[in-house]
């Protein structure tokens, strides 16, 4: 069979690295048409060599310039730019889309216009004017009607589903975005545009805490990948999610081996995904307790851009920075006003973290603007992480008995999404309510639980609590400072003013103590402290 014939059979039923070596053979004694460079290109990026595809695609820009085909020239310098953008060239492919627009410019609509429109309802979408992304998914599904084009179909119920979503109109945005996800798994969507729904598709359900329809799309998704002989591009997004998952799994050695192996295949080829790998890679090493590897890892994702908060400020709290934590989160939470997605996470740690500081006031209104957004967008995730927010609060406030009931549902919902993490950690805010409204039998059994359950994980439990892990009896940093004054005969209020924190805090802080001491009163705590050396 000659080889180009081999090279457009393999391209055909995406065999990419076999459609790249017969088109790499083949030119070798043909000029290949510009459909044939193209696709040679694309099969160029699937397998990880985005040089060479943007080279290849630069050529067919080339060719259907001097041969006068506008339309394809547009399409080349369209495909040329997002690949620039996924590399984070974003000068780049600015150039090349503002080329392809100039090329469209007067030409009789074709289909090429309508990815020139779906390339401008994504940025609508993205820099939030909503109104204009759904005009735009208007639009684009009317051309992908007109033209008999499943794939621009497809990008227009995206583009309507997520803004519909953003709206508030959950259902309707979702079903819509369900139905886009249909037909990219029965092989109906153009595959280098597949990639892009179903990213889009994966972030918001990230966004929106949506972990059961995540797993799902995922698990069907990478059954239609595997199809595949070589993706490197596809499978490296695919994996991202999953690792995702798999942390908030407590499924850790899996989601640090997915991360880090796409850390080195997509260094080249998406730099958000590489970012958000190095994030997921940090927080693995925060919540074992390896402070050092975190900080190294959120530096690294920082460097491809991925914003390190909130997970950063938790780093910063178990390090005993609480209060420096709380600034930056503040400070970040003024940069995202727009996003109630991504204010959504960097209120529950500010909630957390205000509670460590004992600061009720910040986190009452932290958990209140939880419970809005889990109003507007009732997804399970966002009701388990309004009603965790709540049971913080009421904890800050002084008021643990009121707190048990909403931590007792967040560890409910979380679980119901097998989100152990997130569960275990209800559990151990469970396990402090109920020491602190006297219930010591229910505060044990709580405790041993998300012990158990995140020792099985491999957290360190005393880390995730932002102490020392090798504080004396399980307590942390904080705790050490509290009942070495305690022993030495400071009152709470003395020790509220030399810790720079309120007097509940130190109640809190005290029933914690006896829980993890197994003692009942201030004088055993303050003999154990002795015993065992500590002094302020």
């Amino acid at each position: 069979m000659p080889l180009l014939v081999q090279a457009r059979a393999a391209f055909r039923n995406q065999r990419w690295d076999a459609a790249y070596k017969a088109y790499a053979e083949a030119r070798e004694h043909v000029v290949l048409t510009p459909e044939d460079l193209e696709a040679m290109s694309d099969a160029a990026w699937w397998i990880g060599l985005p040089e060479e595809a943007s080279s290849l695609s630069e050529e067919v820009h080339r060719r259907c310039i001097e041969e006068g085909q506008p339309s394809l020239a547009a399409m080349a310098a369209m495909n040329i730019g997002l690949m620039a953008f996924l590399r984070g060239r974003m000068a780049v492919g600015s150039g090349w889309l503002s080329r392809a627009r100039r090329l469209l410019d007067g030409v009789p609509h074709s289909v090429e216009h309508g990815y020139l429109r779906m390339i401008e309802a994504e940025d609508s979408l993205d820099a939030g004017d909503l109104d204009e992304a759904l005009e735009g998914a208007r639009e684009l599904l009317a051309l992908g009607r007109q033209h008999g084009d499943q794939t621009l179909q497809s990008m227009a119920l995206v583009a309507e589903g997520t803004a519909r979503v953003k709206e508030g109109q959950l259902s309707e945005g979702l079903a819509l975005l369900d139905e886009a996800m249909l037909a990219v798994v029965a092989g109906e969507v153009r595959p280098e545009f597949a990639g892009n729904i179903y990213c889009r598709m994966m972030a918001l359900c990230h966004d929106l805490l949506d972990l059961r329809r995540a797993r799902e799309w995922t698990v069907a998704t990478q059954r239609w990948c595997d199809t595949f002989s070589s993706a490197a591009m596809f499978t490296g997004i695919c994996r991202l999610h999953r690792a995702q998952l798999l942390v908030a799994a407590g499924e850790w050695a899996s989601a640090e081996a997915e991360a880090r192996r796409l850390c080195n295949e997509l260094i080249e080829l998406n730099v958000a995904v590489v970012g958000e790998a190095w994030y997921q890679i940090a927080e693995l090493a925060r919540l074992r307790g390896d402070h050092a590897e975190a900080d190294a890892a959120f530096r690294r994702a920082v460097g491809f851009g991925r914003d390190p908060q909130p997970g950063l400020a938790l780093l910063w709290s178990a390090d005993g920075r609480p209060r420096e934590a709380l600034a930056a989160l503040t400070s970040s939470l003024s940069v995202a006003h727009s996003d109630p997605f991504r204010r959504a996470r960097l209120l529950a740690v500010s909630v957390e973290v205000a509670l460590e500081v004992g600061d009720a006031a910040v986190a009452t209104d932290g958990a209140d603007a939880l419970s809005h957004i889990a109003q507007t967008w009732p997804t399970p995730g966002f009701r388990a992480l309004a009603a965790h927010a709540r049971g913080l609060a009421l904890l800050a406030a002084d008021d643990p008995a009121a707190a048990v009931i909403p931590l007792r549902n967040a560890v409910t919902w979380w679980r119901d999404m097998d989100a152990m993490l997130p569960a275990a950690m209800a559990r151990v805010h469970m396990a402090r309510a109920c020491a602190a409204s006297g219930d010591l039998r229910g505060a044990r059994v709580e405790a041993e639980a998300a012990h158990a359950a995140l020792s099985g994980m491999g957290a360190a439990h005393r880390a995730l609590e932002g102490g020392d892990p090798a504080a004396t009896g399980g307590l942390t940093r904080r705790e050490v400072e509290v009942l070495a004054m305690v022993a030495e005969g400071a009152t709470n209020r003395q020790v509220a003013a030399a810790l720079a924190i309120s007097q509940k805090t130190v109640a809190r802080h005290l029933a914690n103590i006896y829980l993890k001491l197994g003692v009942s009163t201030r004088t055993a705590a303050g003999a154990w402290a002795h015993r065992h050396g500590i002094r302020s």
